[in-house]
């Protein structure tokens, strides 16, 4: 009879762990999420003036919160506005050509308060070619490209690179503190690239702030998707909130010139 219930209580314990446990979690007041990232081609022709916006939600929602009713403007140190107007989707487009040593003002005004952000255009080197190994990445099978540029010397300069595939995308950020003038490249593999692939890469100039941020951003990410991930903690960009500044918004706001490089994988 004892071996009998010593079966029952083991049961017992066994059967008691399937109770369903329910957890509270704190939501945050959400915060506006700013992505202001203005690109320009190398010939000086406008790529991309859009300022997205949306704001932050509780972490096991699937939908993004967009913001619809901002007011969102630029404004060059002379004086002269460029108006955004809502397109949809939380995207606010513009008519918008930056030129070189001038401040950029960027202001928003959204559910009363208004957030604001200067900077300047930033240039970039030219993506010149690609070299492509069969035997690379840490398996030693995988196909590893690298694109070569040439970082313009007695200057410092600070990159933001992205490599984009349908197999992944790749972003890094590179500095020349000990590259200067010299040749440089951007790397890029990803699982299962196979020949005939297209591939993007994008060469940004970014400014040193930039840099330290995107930096910190992709070290916390480590093999997220994306810089937006949910983040371990909360980094700040050069975005502020004139209006309450303990209700800092996050992102970025980035003026770039960018060099683009198509390959199609050998």
């Amino acid at each position: 009879m004892k071996k009998i219930y010593l079966l029952v209580f083991f049961f017992g314990i066994l059967t008691s762990c399937q109770d369903v446990i329910e957890v509270e979690l704190n939501d945050a007041p959400p915060r506006l999420v700013i992505e202001a990232n203005i690109n320009i081609l190398e010939d000086g022709s406008s790529l991309s003036s859009l300022v997205k916006l949306t704001t932050t939600a509780p972490f096991f929602d699937n939908v993004v919160p967009i913001v619809e009713d901002a007011i969102v403007l630029i404004t060059d140190e002379n004086g002269v506005e460029y108006p955004f107007e809502y397109r949809g989707e939380g995207l606010y487009q513009g008519t918008f050509l930056p030129q070189e040593d001038i401040d950029y003002s960027l202001k928003i005004i959204y559910d009363d308060e208004v957030y604001t952000a200067t900077t300047q255009l930033q240039t970039t080197a030219t993506l010149e070619y690609v070299n492509q190994r069969d035997d690379g990445g840490f398996s030693g099978e995988d196909i590893e490209l690298k694109v070569f540029f040439n970082d313009p010397i007695n200057e410092e300069n600070f990159y933001y690179f992205t490599g984009i595939t349908e197999k992944g995308t790749v972003r890094s950020v590179y500095n020349d503190e000990f590259s200067n003038g010299n040749l440089n490249f951007g790397y890029y593999v990803v699982e299962d690239l196979t020949p005939g692939d297209s591939v993007i890469f994008n060469l940004y100039g970014v400014d040193e702030d930039f840099y330290n941020y995107m930096f910190v951003l992709l070290q916390q990410i480590g093999g997220g998707s994306g810089p937006f991930d949910t983040q371990p903690a909360t980094v700040r960009g050069n975005i502020i909130n004139e209006t309450n500044p303990e209700n800092y918004p996050l992102g970025y706001f980035r003026i770039s010139e960018v060099s683009i490089l198509n390959y199609i994988v050998q």
